[in-house]
Order: structure tokens, then C-alpha cells, then sequence
């Protein structure tokens, strides 16, 4: 138990008493789940009930369902002990009595009480009447609804980032009439987030058509500082800015690819549908009345006017108060209104930008015409990313947008974006990227936003100078100080210093304060050394061939071998097949011809985004290695999860509550444990903080074993390994030069 809690549970009697019941569990839930069980205990009024059983209403379920307890029946245990030690002083526990009082809560003051009954038959409990046991059974009803929502509280800001939030299109605002909102100037405001303040008086301008890159340590807030600012939710953003978060994945149905990105252009959508209307109409009855009872079977509103979110545009002409047409001219006329606001909006070239667009993020033609249901969560992601920059808003929010790319598309969005006309906030842990794209950086650090000049190797020398300049200033202001104070110990009982003395008082006082430099701890990514070295061959292919059943052949003929001095890394297009290679290598799947030969001795470690994806959120990282190590002490697995940054409190803080960043550790904890001879990375960076993949990169290096890793990341690729394998056309071939060489290929 941390001191601070110590301290307030020996000032809290009930507080103790909770923490007694509960044990070691209590410090392993959310202290909010805590506080909310303590607060109900404290309050005069609270019956327990006979053996705890209306304390156990109250709280039981919510004790299981947090992890507080393990069973229902611990549960109930608990609350009868609570009930014993404080229950009688308010008259509640007696040996054969129940109370029928529903229980009373301090956070709610509007609940119907009746007053408490205590029945004075010592020898067996009364029956709960029929209308008692109802009120009982809404009260927990309602009290379970409340506990659920102070539980989810903390998914709260994340689900209200796309639920309710109004659906975007492409905005014509700027055409023709009305205008674009340019700067946006944010002061004085603060985020939290889970009751844990993220951002404090945070100030930023972002200045209209520049590029930002959202830089910090996984954890500080960045993710929340972008979906505060796409809901709005921040004072000082302009009510029509429009603001687009790339973040979730697009919901597949049998809409295709292309025209899912189309259909954000809703008054593109509109306009070309009933111009299509119009002429059909036109041509297959060919006079007035026809197209006039057409026109009024359509929905009135739609007719009038044809909504964008810049506003109401191209409204539809009336004839004597109906929205009919009333002759051939009247049907030219509307017609040329629509090709006219076609023209305006660029509406022809539309589809040839959309295709450019995915064809830019690597779909093939053939790929565009397909459901998106058809594709995985990776290449729906593409497709919101296609869709955003086809929206462009004003305001362009990526996070992690190289996650789900691979190195061509890498590069054609880098390109893409340096041509960006509107403002574009990044968050990325691809250095290169971020080099080449943005034109400032937005630190956050220490609850605060600083902006620097230029691309992040520039913010790294500028932020470095700013520091040493920082630690020389209150070195220089701490010595200065410290000579002033013993000036003052010295003479302050000397009566012929006494003016000296306080003049030198004054001097201190005026002296003002420079802040030490606190620096982050830093990042560890040590991976356990293997306790053997297994003798030569490792890892062999011979002929090896495969293919999934019912599919073309991937890999043919595939010669190669891995042993513990390699250090290499594959790289090619998405879907040439690169996971299922790093599958075969592994043993999760087998040539279909030829042979892989694999060392009895050797054990792998296969990292690849499933392990993230897979943890138990509810679990805290601590618990999450003793269910998957039982038997383990508790101190070696603590160990182990600090040799991967995960020490203290992190190793007790509930999973949910973690970063992307900070979950990945977790799961290079749980694939290392067992001192794995290779390692089988795919995409090990993702998710990861610039200061994280510095301390992979150191962590890999010093690694006695063999790595291979599938990964777009340059600089990881170029701090950590010695060979490249370029994968194409179902082979997989050494390349003779370094990885900008490669990338020079691709251009």
C-alpha cells in the first residue's frame, strides 16, 4: 500500500476496514471502483442488513465484476464482515435480524427510503413482503445501472468521439459564396481523462495550411487531445470548422471501395442523381405532365433545396407555390442550374481524384470495385484514410497513419501530404515521416503543448539546446542562492551586519525561481538473454512451397536459412505475403511441398499486432503474466515487466487505462518470458512513441539472438538490423544495399 494511501485509509476506519476485507486485490482495481464502494460504507444511514446481505445488493456484483473479489460467494463474505465490524454501531447487524431498508448512497440524495424494520424474532429472519422485495428489486436495478455507467466512465470521451457526432461530407463552402475558417487559437484549457488530468492550461495556435506533428511519451494525452478537438469540445475552435479524425476503421458492407469514398460528396451524389432523373423523365415521356407527376411523388424538402454542409445551395425553382415543372424550358433551366453547380464543384473529376487516391494507398483497379466488407480491418482503415483526404476538411487529425500501410503507400501519402492545403495535425511514431511532412511540432509534455519550428529532428537539437540552456540557468540561479543564503546563516545575530544582512534578504527574494529539469525516465526494451545456444542449422528451408487451400501459390522454392546471428528484415508490398512467410518460419503453418527444417531446441518469440489485440483489458499487466506463467513468483514477473518499462504503478494499473504504446510492452513481456533464441517481429513499432523505438532499436542491438522483423519503419530498420530481404513474385531475395537505396527503387 503507497503511503498516500496508507495515511488516508488510518484517517478512515471504514476505509481500512475495506482494504483489510479485500486484501492485496483492493490495490489491483481502479481506486475509483474503491473510493465509490468506501463512500457507500461511510454514509450514517447505510444499513448492512442481516449477515450483509443488503450490502452485498449494493455492492456484490460490482465487487465481482471489478476483480475485487473472485467469486459471488467472496463477495458475500466480504460484505458480512464489513457488516460485523460496523454494521451493530448503527444498529443494522444483529445475530437474527434483517433490515428490509434499502440501502441509502451519499452520491444520491433523490432515491425513495422508507424507514428501516427491525424485527424482534431472534430465532429465524422474517419473509420480505412481496411489495418490500419489489422496491428492493428496483432499487438494485437502478443502482446497478448507476454503478455500470461510474465504471464505463472512462470510455466515455472515446465512444462520444463517434457516437452521435454528425457525418462529414465533402464541403463546397468555399465555392462561390462563403468562407474558410484560417487560424484556429486554442487558450486556456485543460484535459482529462479517467479522472487524471492530461493537458492544464494548455495554449496552441495552428496557423491555416500548416503541417503538425503531436509528438510525447505514450500515455500523455495525444490520442484524447485529438478526439477533444473533433468533437468540438474545446473552446476556441470555430463552430464551422470542419474536422475530420482518422481513427476508426470504415464499417464494411456491399458499397465499394470507390464508391464509398465517393459518397462523402453528398451534394455531388444529389446533383448527379437528379439530373439523371431529369433527363431520363425528359426523353421517356417527353411532356410536362409526366415529369411533373414524377417530380411530385419525390419528397418535398429534397426538391426545394439540396443541402451541404457549407449551406443551401441550388434551390429548386417553384412554379404557382408547387414544386412541379412546368414546361420544357423550365426543365432546360433546372437542368443547366445543375450542370453549372457540377462545373463549379469539379464534380466530373471526382471519380478519376478518388481513384488516384486509393490507387495512391495501394488499390489495385480491380480492388477498387470490391464490397468493403470484402477487406480486413487494415485495408478499411485505408479506405477512412482514402476518404479523408477526398473530404479534405479544414482541420485533418491522423493518428498513426503509416500503421496500416506499407512502404509504397508510406511514400505516396508523404508526397501527398507535403501538397496539403489546409491544416493537418499527425501523430506518428515514423520519424521519416514526420521528417518529411510536417512543418512544426507540438511537444506535449508535462500537462503542456510547446510548438517548435520545423521537422522533428530539428524540435530534437532545438528542444536539447533548450534544456542544457534550462539546467545552466538554475545551476548558475542555485549557486547564486546558495552564496546569498550563507551570507545571511553567517551575520544575521551580527548587529554591525544587520543591514548587510537584510539587504542581502531582499536580494534573495527578488532572485526568481528557474525550474530544474526533469527528464523522463527512460525506456527499456531488454531482452532476456537465452540460457543455451542451440548448435548450427537453427532454421533451414529447403524447396519449400505453399499456398492456402483453394489459392494461388504464394512461395515457391523458397532456399534460405536463419541462425542466431542474423539481424534481417523483409520488406514489400502489403499482402505479398510477408506475415505468412514469418507463420511458416514460426511453425504456425507448413509448406504444402519441400521442407522447413526447425531446431528442437530452439525456442521463438513471435510478436505481431493479434498479441496487442488480444489482451484482457480488465486485467491489470501484473495479473495478465501470472495467469499466463502460473506458479511464477510474483516478484520475478514484476522483474521482468520492468526490464520492459512497465515498473510500479504501471504494472498495477488496469490494462484499459493503458496506452497503444504501453499495451505492446506488455505483450513483448508476455512473448519474452521464456528467453526466446529468435525473434519473429512483425510491425513492431506500431503504436510505439519516438522515445519507444529508440529504446527497441538499443534493446535489439544488445539481443543474443537472432531477429527478424517485418517492419516500414526506417529507422528501425536501419538501427537494428544488417541485411534486407525483399519479398516479391513469390520469392524471397537478398538486397545488396541499404534500406534508402531501397526506398530509391520504389520512386
Amino acid at each position: 500500500m503507497s503511503p498516500a494511501i496508507a495515511t488516508a485509509v488510518a484517517q478512515r476506519p471504514v476505509a481500512a476496514g475495506v482494504y483489510e476485507a479485500l486484501g492485496q486485490r483492493a490495490l489491483d482495481v481502479d481506486s475509483i471502483i474503491i473510493d465509490y464502494i468506501i463512500n457507500i460504507f461511510e454514509d450514517e444511514t447505510f444499513d448492512f442488513g442481516w449477515e450483509g446481505e443488503v450490502a452485498f445488493e449494493a455492492v456484490g456484483p460490482l465487487l465481482v465484476d471489478a476483480k475485487c473479489v473472485p467469486s459471488e460467494s467472496d463477495a458475500r463474505l466480504v460484505c458480512k464482515k464489513l457488516a460485523k465490524k460496523f454494521g451493530s454501531g448503527r444498529g443494522a447487524y444483529k445475530e437474527g435480524f434483517r433490515s428490509l431498508a434499502a440501502p441509502v448512497r451519499m452520491s444520491d440524495g433523490l432515491q425513495e427510503t422508507e424507514p428501516a424494520s427491525v424485527t424482534q424474532d431472534t430465532q429465524t429472519a422474517p419473509e420480505i413482503s412481496e411489495r418490500d422485495q419489489a422496491k428492493m428489486d428496483r432499487r438494485r436495478r437502478k443502482e446497478e445501472r448507476q454503478r455500470q455507467a461510474e465504471y464505463q466512465s472512462h470510455l466515455a470521451a472515446a465512444e462520444a468521439s463517434v457516437a452521435g457526432l454528425p457525418a462529414l461530407f465533402v464541403d463546397h463552402s468555399n465555392v462561390g459564396e462563403g468562407g474558410v475558417p484560417k487560424d484556429i487559437r486554442l487558450e486556456n484549457f485543460s484535459i482529462s481523462m479517467g479522472g487524471r488530468e492530461l493537458i492544464s492550461d494548455g495554449s496552441v495556435t495552428l496557423a491555416y495550411g500548416r503541417r503538425y506533428g503531436l509528438v510525447g511519451r505514450n500515455g500523455t494525452g495525444k490520442t484524447t487531445f485529438l478526439k477533444h478537438m473533433s468533437m468540438h469540445a474545446i473552446d476556441g475552435i470555430p463552430k464551422n470548422c470542419q474536422i475530420l479524425h482518422v481513427e476508426q476503421e470504415v464499417v464494411g458492407d456491399d458499397t465499394t471501395v470507390l464508391e464509398c469514398v465517393l459518397s462523402s460528396d453528398i451534394e455531388r451524389t444529389k446533383l448527379l442523381e437528379e439530373e439523371a432523373r431529369l433527363v431520363a423523365h425528359k426523353k421517356d415521356y417527353g411532356n410536362l405532365s409526366s415529369i411533373q407527376a414524377f417530380e411530385g411523388r419525390q419528397d418535398t424538402s429534397e426538391q426545394q433545396s439540396i443541402k451541404a454542409p457549407g449551406g443551401i445551395v441550388t434551390p429548386l425553382k417553384t412554379v404557382n407555390g408547387s414544386s412541379g415543372l412546368s414546361d420544357k424550358d423550365e426543365v432546360a433551366e433546372r437542368l443547366a442550374q445543375i450542370y453549372k453547380r457540377l462545373e463549379q464543384i469539379d464534380a466530373y473529376s471526382s471519380e478519376s481524384r478518388a481513384a488516384s487516391i486509393l490507387a495512391g494507398l495501394s488499390f489495385t483497379t480491380e480492388m477498387q470495385r470490391r464490397a468493403t466488407k470484402t477487406f480486413s480491418g487494415g485495408w478499411r482503415m485505408r479506405v477512412a484514410l482514402a476518404r479523408a483526404l477526398f473530404i479534405e476538411p479544414d482541420l485533418l487529425l491522423l493518428d498513426e497513419p503509416t500503421n496500416h500501410l506499407d512502404l509504397h503507400a508510406v511514400l505516396w501519402l508523404e508526397s501527398y501530404m507535403l501538397k496539403w492545403p489546409k491544416t493537418l495535425i499527425v501523430v506518428s511514431h515514423a520519424r521519416e515521416f514526420l521528417n518529411t511532412v510536417v512543418t512544426d511540432i507540438l511537444h506535449l509534455h508535462g500537462q503542456k503543448l510547446t510548438t517548435y519550428k520545423g521537422d522533428y529532428d530539428t524540435f530534437e537539437r532545438t528542444r536539447d539546446e533548450r534544456l542544457r540552456n534550462q539546467q545552466k540557468a538554475h545551476e548558475s540561479n542555485e549557486h547564486k542562492r546558495a552564496h546569498i543564503q550563507a551570507f545571511i546563516d553567517k551575520f544575521r545575530y551580527n548587529a554591525k551586519r544587520a543591514s548587510l544582512v537584510q539587504s542581502r534578504i531582499k536580494a534573495l527574494e527578488r532572485i526568481s525561481q528557474v525550474d530544474a529539469v526533469i527528464n523522463d525516465p527512460d525506456y527499456k526494451f531488454e531482452f532476456p538473454t537465452p540460457d543455451d545456444r542451440p548448435a548450427a542449422p537453427i532454421i533451414s528451408f529447403s524447396d519449400a512451397s505453399f499456398s492456402y487451400p483453394g489459392g494461388p501459390t504464394l512461395f515457391r522454392n523458397l532456399n534460405f536459412g536463419i541462425d542466431l546471428d542474423s539481424r534481417l528484415s523483409m520488406v514489400g508490398p502489403n499482402g505479398i505475403g510477408k506475415s505468412t512467410l514469418l507463420k511458416l518460419i514460426s511453425g504456425e503453418l507448413e509448406p504444402t511441398s519441400g521442407s522447413v527444417f526447425r531446431s528442437a531446441k530452439i525456442r521463438m518469440a513471435v510478436f505481431s499486432q493479434h498479441h496487442v489485440d488480444g489482451l484482457d483489458l480488465s486485467s491489470t499487466p501484473l495479473l495478465y503474466m501470472m495467469r499466463c506463467f502460473p506458479g511464477i513468483p510474483e516478484q520475478k514477473l514484476r522483474s521482468h515487466l520492468g526490464s520492459f518499462g512497465l515498473s510500479g504503478n504501471l504494472a498495477l494499473q488496469a490494462m484499459y487505462t493503458l496506452s497503444g504504446g504501453q499495451k505492446s510492452r506488455v505483450a513483448f513481456a508476455k512473448i519474452t518470458f521464456n528467453k526466446p533464441h529468435i525473434l519473429l517481429l512483425d510491425e513492431p513499432s506500431n503504436h510505439l512513441d519516438l522515445d519507444a523505438v529508440e529504446a527497441l532499436i538499443q534493446g535489439l542491438a544488445l539481443f543474443q539472438g537472432g531477429v527478424l522483423m517485418v517492419s516500414h519503419d526506417e529507422h528501425l530498420i536501419s538501427g537494428s538490423v544488417d541485411e534486407l530481404w525483399a519479398v516479391s513474385d513469390g520469392r524471397v531475395t537478398p538486397f545488396h544495399g541499404t534500406f534508402q537505396d531501397y526506398k530509391k527503387t520504389l520512386k
